[in-house]
């Protein structure tokens, strides 16, 4: 019984956790990524996380059992994060991902200086506070 669709969801049920502070790679990975990823291993029904860190970001996937409701798994990932967001360094700002599915993600972009005058942190801000709210504007973006 799978729903009929022009491009049918069989995905995994996946709840992803966003997390932002401003640090490197190897700071976030090893004071924000690795306790939530510790954390939601306890969670019921997880099949697998992911986690990946960046800089100033770390994304957690987890990845529930075949047949698991989405609100059910992100009910339960809300519970997990509740209790290891306050052992997180201050400053870490967590949400969960939009609820989607894995079919939804559709397009990704990196931001190149190809005239080598801007740093990563002049790119970022950009991203951050200009080209974030165009994207938003775009109907259908999440």
């Amino acid at each position: 019984n799978v729903p009929l669709d022009a491009i049918p969801d069989l995905s995994d049920t996946q709840v992803i956790i966003y997390s932002r502070w401003d640090r490197s790679p190897d700071i976030i990975e090893d004071q924000v990524t690795y306790p939530i990823v510790t954390a939601m291993l306890g969670a019921p029904r997880v099949k697998a996380i992911r986690g990946f860190s960046d800089f100033g970001f770390s994304y957690v996937y987890v990845i529930f059992k075949d047949g698991t409701d989405i609100y059910w798994a992100r009910s339960r990932t809300l519970e997990y994060l509740s209790k290891i967001t306050p052992r997180l360094p201050e400053g870490v700002r967590t949400e969960m991902g939009p609820d989607a599915t894995g079919v939804g993600w559709v397009f990704q972009y990196a931001l190149v200086d190809k005239t080598g005058k801007n740093d990563l942190q002049q790119l970022r801000s950009f991203q951050d506070w200009y080209l974030r709210y165009y994207l938003q504007s775009v109907p259908g973006v999440a």
